[in-house]
C-alpha cells in the first residue's frame, strides 16, 4: 500500500457558539473562538490517498490531478469564506475543526477514481492545533 499526500492552503472565518447556551457559557467554553464578529484561520489541508501504483504510470493517483480536485471541490467553496454562513457543505453543522475535516472527507470521497481511496484528512487550524480523520463514524 502506497500513501500520497497533497497539501493545500486556504483562509476562512468561523465562530464556535452553541445557540442553546448564553453568551457567557459560550465564552467560557470557546473563549475567543466565540467572538460574535467571527475569527479566521490560515488553514493547511493535508489530503492523503492510498492504493497500489498503477502499472502504466506508477501512480496511486496523479498528484497534480489530486491538487486540482482539492481546489475545485474544497478550496473554491471555502477560501476567504465564512464557514458558518457561506459554505453549503457546512450548513447546519457545528464548525469545529473536527466536523470540518469530516465534511471535507465527505466532499472528496465521492470524486476519487477506482483504485484510489482516501486514507486521511489532516486539517491544521493553527501551527499548534490540527485534527486527523480516517473515515468512518
Amino acid at each position: 500500500m502506497i500513501y500520497l499526500t497533497r497539501v493545500e492552503h486556504f483562509n476562512a472565518a468561523h465562530k464556535l457558539s452553541n445557540p442553546g447556551w448564553s453568551k457567557e457559557e459560550n465564552k467560557e467554553v470557546f473563549g475567543k473562538c466565540a467572538n460574535e464578529n467571527w475569527h479566521g484561520h490560515n488553514y493547511e489541508l493535508h489530503v492523503t490517498v492510498k492504493g497500489e501504483p498503477h502499472p502504466e504510470t506508477g501512480f496511486v493517483f496523479n498528484a497534480k490531478t489530486l491538487g486540482t480536485l482539492i481546489h475545485d471541490v474544497i478550496i473554491e467553496q471555502v477560501d476567504h469564506r465564512n464557514l458558518n454562513v457561506d459554505v453549503p457543505f457546512m450548513a447546519g453543522k457545528f464548525t469545529s475543526a473536527e466536523n470540518f475535516a469530516i465534511a471535507i472527507w465527505e466532499q472528496l470521497e465521492q470524486h476519487l477514481p477506482e483504485g484510489a481511496a482516501l486514507h486521511c484528512i489532516k486539517l491544521y487550524e493553527t501551527p499548534k492545533i490540527y485534527v486527523e480523520y480516517y473515515g468512518g463514524k
